[in-house]
This record gives C-alpha cells, sequence and structure tokens, in this order.
C-alpha cells in the first residue's frame, strides 16, 4: 500500500481531562499538516472516561466512547493508547496491559514513569512496543527529544531546570510583591495554578520526578526517583528572596542532574541562581531547561510547562514518531531512556552529603562585638571559604531588650556533610537566636 491509500493510524484516548481534549483540539486543527508530517493519518477513534456524556460531548458523534479503559486496550483496531489519567495506581495497570497487548503508549504521566519506569521500559523492549513520554517533562518543550537525539553526540555534564510552573509562579509573586509564600500559595489557589491539595508541586515532589527522568537520559541510568533529594519551598521567606536580589540573584527551584567522578547527582530544592542567567529570568508559570554538553556546551530549552494545547503539542509528536516508526524494525528505534536497553550504566546516585555546592545562610543574631567573628571562625575551621557578607543594621529588640541582626554569608563549594557539621555548631552558639536558613547557590556556569 502506498503512504496515500494507508488507513489512519487508530488510537485510543484513556482520559478526556484537560490534555485529552487539548491533543483533540490540535489533532483536529492541523490533521492536514499532521498528516503530510506523518505520512499517514492519525485518528483518535476510542476514548474511556468515567463522564461518557462530557467526553462525547468533547470527541464529537465519529467517535466511540465507553467508562472501561480496558475496553480500548482490548480492541483490536486500536494501534496506539494514550494514557492522560496520571498517578501511579490503575494507569499502571493500564500501561502494562496496553503493552501486553501490543500497543505502543504515549503518556504524560511522569510520576508512573520516574517510579516504575524501569519495569514498564523493560516490558515494551520485550513486546517490541514503544513507550513515548514527551508531555511527561516541562509540557510543550521538546526536551525529551533534545536529551534523546538532538544532544546525542555530547556526553552531557549537567542539566538544571525550572520544571515546575506552579512552585515558579509563587516565587515570582513572592519577588514582586515582597509577600511571604502562605499568602502567594493561596492567591496561587485562587487563580487555579496551584492544586486545592498542592504538596506534589510545593514539595518539590513533581518536579523530582521529571528531574529523575532527566537524569536517566543524560547519563545512561535507569530512573530511580527514591534517591533523589527533595526539598521543596515552603520555608522559604520574603526576606530571603529580598537579600538574595540585593546580592544579584534569584532564587528558584529547580531539579538538578549533574555527572561527577563520585557518580550522579539527582537533586530538587530552591537555589540562588545569578541574576545575570537567563534561567533566573523565567517568571510566572513558565519553564525552562538548561542543558550543558561537552561539544555544544550551554543550551537552554524555554516554554510552557504545562496547559492543556502546550501538553497536547507533545503528546502528538509523539503519535507521529510512532506513526512513522510504527513498521520500523524494533531494533532500529531511538532507545526509551536514550541509551541502548543492554548498555545502562550503573553509575550510583550520590546521597546530599555528599554533594559539593556552595551556599547562602541567613543567621538571626544578637546584635554585639565579635558575633560575626564566631562564625567566620567556625567557617574557617572547617576550611570553607567565604564569597560575600551582608550584614544588617539592628531591626529588631528581643524581649530580653538587646538589639538583633541578621547576617547573611555567601560560602564557595564545599560538601554539604561538612556544611550540615558547621551549622550544628553555629546553630549552638548562645548568640545565634534562630534557626538558620541554608538555602543553596548555583552558578550555572
Amino acid at each position: 500500500m502506498s503512504e496515500k491509500t494507508m488507513k489512519p493510524i487508530q488510537v485510543g484516548l484513556l482520559g478526556m481531562g484537560t490534555v485529552g481534549s487539548g491533543t483533540f483540539n490540535v489533532l483536529r486543527r492541523n490533521q492536514e499538516e499532521i498528516k503530510r508530517r506523518a505520512g499517514r493519518g492519525i485518528e483518535i477513534t476510542m476514548v474511556a472516561d468515567l463522564d461518557i456524556a462530557k467526553a462525547q460531548s468533547l470527541s464529537g458523534p465519529h467517535v466511540k466512547v465507553v467508562s472501561d479503559a480496558r475496553e480500548v486496550i482490548a480492541n483490536p483496531e486500536i494501534d496506539i493508547v494514550v494514557e492522560l489519567i496520571g498517578g501511579y495506581g490503575i494507569a499502571k495497570a493500564l500501561v502494562l496491559e496496553a503493552i501486553a497487548a501490543g500497543k505502543h503508549v504515549v503518556t504524560a504521566n511522569k510520576a508512573l514513569l520516574a517510579v516504575h519506569g524501569t519495569e514498564i521500559f523493560a516490558a515494551a523492549h520485550a513486546k517490541g512496543v514503544m513507550v513515548a513520554f514527551e508531555a511527561a517533562v516541562a509540557g510543550g518543550i521538546p526536551i525529551i527529544k533534545a536529551l534523546r537525539e538532538g544532544l546525542t553526540a555530547n556526553s552531557i555534564q549537567w542539566v538544571a531546570g525550572i520544571i515546575n510552573g506552579t512552585t515558579n509562579f509563587i516565587l515570582s509573586e513572592m519577588r514582586e510583591k515582597g509577600l511571604d509564600f502562605d499568602v502567594v500559595l493561596k492567591e496561587a489557589q485562587r487563580l487555579g495554578y496551584a492544586e486545592t491539595d498542592p504538596t506534589f508541586d510545593i514539595e518539590g515532589i513533581d518536579a523530582a520526578h521529571k528531574a529523575t527522568l532527566m537524569s536517566a537520559l543524560a547519563f545512561g541510568i535507569p530512573v530511580q526517583f527514591d534517591k533523589a533529594y527533595v526539598e521543596g519551598i515552603t520555608k522559604l521567606g520574603a526576606a530571603d528572596i529580598r537579600y538574595a536580589e540585593q546580592l544579584g540573584y534569584r532564587i528558584k527551584l529547580l531539579g538538578i542532574t549533574k555527572r561527577t567522578d563520585a557518580g550522579v547527582e539527582l537533586r530538587v530544592h530552591p537555589s540562588l541562581v545569578p541574576k545575570q542567567r537567563l534561567i533566573a529570568n523565567v517568571e510566572g508559570a513558565m519553564n525552562a531547561v538548561m542543558v550543558q554538553g561537552d561539544a555544544v556546551g550551554t543550551t537552554l530549552y524555554y516554554g510552557k510547562g504545562a496547559g492543556s494545547e502546550p501538553t497536547a503539542s507533545a503528546v502528538i509528536a509523539d503519535l507521529v514518531d510512532i506513526t512513522r516508526l510504527h513498521t520500523a524494525d524494533p531494533l532500529n528505534r531511538v532507545p526509551h531512556l536514550a541509551f541502548q536497553p543492554d548498555s545502562m550504566s550503573n553509575l550510583k546516585i550520590l546521597p546530599m552529603t555528599d554533594v559539593v555546592t556552595s551556599y547562602y545562610l541567613r543567621l538571626r543574631v544578637a546584635d554585639e562585638a565579635g558575633v560575626l567573628a564566631k562564625v567566620t571562625g567556625l567557617l574557617a575551621e572547617a576550611n570553607i571559604s567565604i564569597d560575600a557578607v551582608l550584614q544588617r543594621e539592628a531591626d529588631q529588640v528581643s524581649q530580653a531588650g538587646e538589639n538583633q541582626t541578621d547576617v547573611i554569608i555567601l560560602t564557595h563549594d564545599t560538601r554539604e556533610g561538612v556544611m550540615n557539621e558547621v551549622l550544628t555548631k553555629m546553630q549552638s552558639l548562645p548568640t545565634v537566636m534562630a534557626p538558620i536558613t541554608k538555602i543553596r547557590k548555583e552558578e550555572l556556569n
């Protein structure tokens, strides 16, 4: 059969929410162009959603809508199953059943792949089908394709990204309006940027799922979400954002994965980033990912990390890829995690205490002679050199009547384990009046 007469590839959609409906709209709007690119038509012919009436109204009369996802998987006409349900529960069972039934899978489910990816990719490999997941990281930004194909010549050194729009929106608002976290979170919920239960976003878990997938693609290691260090933005104060600004930095929640001689770093936490870096100026709910490769240098990918049509853009790109490769020999396809499955590396993921980075420290201290000398003395003893010190005027009188002030210290690189020991000693000084704030600093050179 020539490409002109080939019947369209048939797609079954599980979940007709925001991304599902966006996928329908974009596919319908651009179907001619997509067909010209893919070499044959791509049609969603079946949808599973618990709300049948709503799904039918969104998909139109020519699509069969059912409430049971297993009916879609059992349909021999369906070539590709798109999983947009999310979560680790039923989604995992359905993805594995679709693979067992010989269907290709497209998914936006970063949580599922970060935790169970090794098992899912192995099952797909054994069955000779593809699992495509461009939509799982950074919405519409083609970062998976960049890491897996575009940068394939490079030995990738590190990846650092703003990969959660909710937290970036909150941090942007805190900085612009000088407000504390709790106030801005309520506002973000009101505007629909944050969920009613925002835990996954604000505690950094969503970003860590995505960073886990990027670390596997960058370094050819299995997905290991359980080894990621995860810290969210709930403890950041407006004061820290303000002080960082005065020192020439912005605070961003970064997902970082880095190759070192000792192993791979995989961590998500707030970071001070120099104001002049492009990524420091990514505001609102936007996403951006920096990748450092030995041949290419630094590249930056910027765009919408969520939303109906941006995410649909990634889902459809995966559908086109699968349509093109549908009949190709499975051994000639791009491997799921960029490296051939029998060539995965067992580089270990470093515990956070072994990570080397620099720091921002904020101490609330009694405003008296010699306090700063004691604090800097402890740093010197541990061979931690100081990059900058910012000492504020006394701004508060305690109940006992003594003046208190903030001291801000930026350090040079040191190992986290060493820094933690020094902080324990600092905290026990009688002149340190409150818990010390520690935020990591990333120069991203």
